[in-house]
């Protein structure tokens, strides 16, 4: 049966296309039917025919979209705490990957966890984004490096969205890494498109992603993976000029990609190539810290073009083990001065369209009822507060 019903006694956060800041309606009213939103605006202008349908009055409390983290790395196995402290205490990057560091270690452990393991290592990790407002989370691949543990994370996102009320969004990215002693070319031709048709077949991608770097995939490996995605109808995304400019973000917007994400070392003529492919820029204020990264991404050159700007945790053990989707707000205003009405915009309209998906990221109605109710009263106390989770009420698909 259907459930009708009204939410009164908040300020709505409508996050809605083209208005100013953060589309606020004061004293609002929102009438969700079923898993969607029938109706937005003030209490006053409420239709006659909602008026007899059942309240839920929030005492003034901030409702804005459900959150979306447009960018994850969570699953897969083991951590790198250990790698962590040795770093702390001295030791080079190079010598934490003679120790068996980096993400070699992070492949092995994956490799050699079962599904179940993996997935009971993910879930937790998909709590604590729940925990905090969270409707959609994106999960990539790409700690296998081979056919069979490629398509076990898939099978294990895939499965993180049945065991949880959350929506899960896969991207391929088997063109995330070198295998030790492996030639990138030899493997992007033999495992990484061959792990692609086969993940595809099976239905486990949503979209494919690369890490066009030095230290990766130079451009023409990665259009190689973009040309097959294609061909398969699949939208692509990328990882780019996180650590140099090696032409990624140009690749991106050449192939219409959705998102190009760091994007630390883009420059303004790539700010204008990503506007006029409509790409979203995703910011990843997690790895810039972690990392110790002092190249800022150039947001204002971003701001100039119109392009989008999204935010997302990169949650990962290696360079961004951060669970925060509201610290990664905080971090995006304190570390690359976005305002908090841009830090919301990226953690809901924007981050929705990177990852490519029209039916949430903002109130409005025909739109999905994912929705969070928060115990603060203006909007900008979701990206001011450091440590601190003012959730309310979380509603997915109508129901919190």
């Amino acid at each position: 049966m259907t459930h009708h019903h009204v939410i009164t006694g908040v300020t709505a956060a409508t996050m809605a296309q083209g208005s100013a800041g953060y589309g606020l309606v004061e004293n609002a009213a929102l009438v969700i039917e079923g898993q969607s939103i029938a109706w937005v605006g003030p209490l006053a202008d409420l239709p006659p025919a909602y008026h007899g349908l059942d309240r839920q009055d929030h005492g003034g409390r901030l409702i804005t979209p459900a959150l979306i983290d447009c960018h994850t790395h969570i699953v897969h196995g083991g951590n790198r705490a250990r790698e962590f402290e040795m770093r702390l205490n001295g030791a080079s990057y190079e010598e934490v990957a003679r120790a068996g560091g980096g993400i070699v270690s992070t492949v092995a452990a994956t490799r050699a966890a079962s599904e179940a393991a993996l997935l009971a290592s993910a879930l937790p990790r998909v709590d604590a984004l729940i925990a905090q407002g969270t409707g959609v989370i994106e999960v990539k691949s790409g700690y296998g490096l081979d056919l069979g543990t490629e398509m076990k994370m898939l099978r294990v996102a895939r499965a993180l969205g049945r065991k949880r009320p959350v929506r899960v969004v896969t991207s391929f990215l088997a063109a995330h890494a070198i295998p030790a002693g492996a030639d990138a070319d030899i493997y992007i031709d033999t495992v990484c498109l061959a792990a692609l048709e086969a993940a595809h077949a099976e239905g486990l991608v949503d979209a494919v992603d690369g890490f066009c770097e030095g230290i990766a995939f130079d451009t023409a490996q990665i259009a190689r993976v973009f040309d097959r995605a294609q061909a398969l109808g699949l939208p692509v995304k990328l990882h780019a000029e996180q650590l140099s400019h090696i032409g990624g973000t140009a690749l991106a917007a050449r192939y219409g990609a959705l998102s190009a994400d760091h994007v630390e070392y883009a420059t303004p003529a790539d700010a204008a190539a990503l506007a006029a492919s409509g790409t979203v820029a995703v910011l990843l204020p997690g790895a810039y810290y972690t990392i110790h990264e002092t190249q800022a991404p150039p947001v204002q050159a971003f701001r100039d073009h119109g392009v989008p700007m999204a935010i997302g945790t990169d949650w990962n053990p290696g360079s961004s083990p951060l669970g925060s989707i509201l610290l990664a707000m905080n971090m995006a205003c304190t570390l690359f001065r976005l305002t908090p009405a841009e830090a919301l915009a990226g953690t809901t309209r924007n981050a929705a369209r990177a990852l490519g998906l029209t039916d949430c990221g903002m109130i409005a109605p025909g739109l999905r009822a994912d929705l969070a109710i928060w115990n603060v009263r203006d909007p900008a106390e979701l990206s001011y507060g450091i440590g601190i989770n003012p959730l309310h009420t979380r509603i997915f698909g109508g129901a919190s």
